[in-house]
């Protein structure tokens, strides 16, 4: 049987390559997203236009009704879970933590953590054999930021990761015996759009001169370790980490 995967913030960078990579493996593609039509729209005429099977739903992970209606959606169309891909996540415009007020931090933790959370959540209820289901993976998409902290720029946001790190491993030992494998990826300094909405387009060239391999990653190059973490490859592989940083 044709296995069904969920990529959330699945419209551009990182979450578009894990999609596109996951079609041409065969899966059918379900792409979650908040906002941007346009973009999760074309990633899902490039799967068809390759022979893939894919369809988009917007909503929003920090929202419990909207997540609950995203995954019914999924059930109607594709009757299935094999894999989930949590990668939505957003951070904002770079400052310090005195600066910060209780408004923003609670958006970058409702989309991030609770997001995160409110997914694998929904994702065990339909993967684990304890209720029915046939097992599966989950992969959930840290950060670097989680370790190194991103002072000065992105306190709040590295602490969310840190989160999700927590997530990871916990659910990992929570649901290992009932067919589930959860890991996460933690990339560096990916080229992608995120850097534009913390209000440096830049950063990574800013950066790149700090990372061992003197250059920053691209988003199929963090998608490949996402899809090795989903496969049979990994069968033996739970509650870790795979460091897509270039050495930083």
């Amino acid at each position: 049987m044709t296995k069904t995967i969920l990529i959330t913030g699945g419209g551009r960078g990182i979450g578009a390559a894990c999609a596109l990579l996951a079609a041409e493996q065969g899966y059918r593609v379900c792409i979650n997203y908040r906002s941007d039509d346009a973009a999760a729209s074309h990633v899902v005429r490039t799967i068809e236009d390759g022979g893939g099977e894919a369809f988009a739903i917007r909503a929003d992970v920090a929202q419990e009704a909207e997540v609950e209606r995203l995954f019914a959606l999924l059930d109607a169309r594709f009757g299935r879970l094999d894999a989930l891909v949590n990668n939505a996540g957003v951070l904002a415009p770079q400052m310090r933590v005195e600066q910060m007020d209780a408004a923003r931090i609670g958006r970058i933790m409702a989309t991030n953590v609770v997001g995160s959370f409110l997914c694998a959540r929904e994702a065990v209820r339909r993967m684990s054999t304890k209720q029915g289901g046939s097992g599966g993976a989950i992969v959930n998409l840290s950060s670097r930021a989680a370790v190194l902290g991103s002072p000065g720029e992105y306190v709040d946001y590295a602490a969310s990761k840190a989160a999700v790190d927590a997530l990871t491993i916990g659910l990992s030992k929570e649901v290992a015996g009932e067919g589930i494998r959860v890991n996460g990826v933690r990339p560096g300094l990916i080229h992608t759009q995120m850097h534009a909405d913390g209000g440096e387009p830049g950063r990574v060239e800013r950066l790149q001169s700090s990372v061992p391999m003197g250059r920053g990653g691209a988003p199929d190059e963090v998608a490949r370790a996402v899809l090795w973490l989903l496969s049979d490859a990994a069968s033996y592989t739970t509650g870790s980490f795979i460091e897509v940083s270039g050495g930083r």
